[in-house]
């Protein structure tokens, strides 16, 4: 407990993860591990997998998540509905942006691409969404895939705008996929044909990247854990935000 309270057993802290795909062991082993105080909160870096029907048939994933003890702070993944296209959230204001939270679920929130939020009292950035490689794949087996899985140019638009009246200046980026020149082409599933993949996200991103002033950047959705420069890809890892402090620990 006390290397992650840095001995303030009662200090609530901000902690952060990969891609969860609606299973949750990963958190609850974690929270046997090291427990939780009121005020925790575990950022999932997209593809949680909680709004993955988008109706009645997600409430029982969202109620055992409230025995976690745990507020979640989900970006948007490409393997999960938009919260807003569920029609069941409500956008209110949380730690200084704009989020989708249900008033039955207070634990779940989930973030509003575009938004700067003030965590711990970093200045974070978020932007979800990415190309699905299994598309088809899905589409063949009759699984779901998400037409707006990507960020439209309208979010885009607003993404910059957000960033024209912060001077393009933060502490933290949250995404879900990366910028294009730190994509681990190692990882790429063989079989698949590169020149097929809309890599359109991910050249925006780089384009963020290259203007942006910021000190972490952490991202999802390639199912690894590395850091690169200042970006930290992350998967079945869990470390806390803004902190180079390794828990040590891992399910992968």
């Amino acid at each position: 407990m006390e290397r992650l309270r840095d001995g303030m057993p009662d200090k609530p802290t901000t902690l952060i993860t990969g891609d969860t795909h609606r299973r949750f062991d990963r958190l609850q082993h974690f929270v046997k591990k090291f427990g939780v105080v009121e005020g925790d909160v575990m950022i999932i870096l997209g593809d949680a997998g909680i709004n993955y029907y988008g109706g009645y048939i997600d409430d029982p994933v969202k109620y055992s998540l409230s025995k976690l003890g745990l507020k979640l702070f989900c970006i948007h993944g490409n393997h999960e509905m938009r919260p807003e296209a569920t029609g069941r959230y409500k956008e209110t204001e949380w730690n200084g942006g704009i989020v989708y939270c249900e008033e039955k679920h207070p634990h779940l929130i989930f973030a509003k691409d575009g938004e700067i939020y003030d965590i711990d009292g970093h200045k974070t950035l978020v932007i979800g969404g990415a190309y699905s490689v299994d598309k088809y794949y899905r589409l063949a087996l009759g699984e779901k895939w998400f037409a707006d899985e990507q960020p439209p140019d309208e979010t885009k638009e607003y993404v910059e705008r957000r960033l024209d009246k912060c001077g393009w200046n933060v502490d933290a980026v949250l995404s879900h996929t990366v910028p294009y020149k730190y994509r681990p082409t190692d990882l790429f599933i063989s079989g698949i044909d590169q020149t097929t993949v809309d890599t359109g996200t991910e050249k925006w991103l780089g384009y963020i990247e290259e203007r942006l002033v910021y000190k972490k950047w952490y991202a999802g959705h390639f199912h690894c854990d590395r850091n690169i420069d200042n970006l930290s890809i992350m998967y079945g890892k869990v470390g806390r935000f803004m902190s180079d402090a390794d828990l040590r620990f891992s399910m992968i």
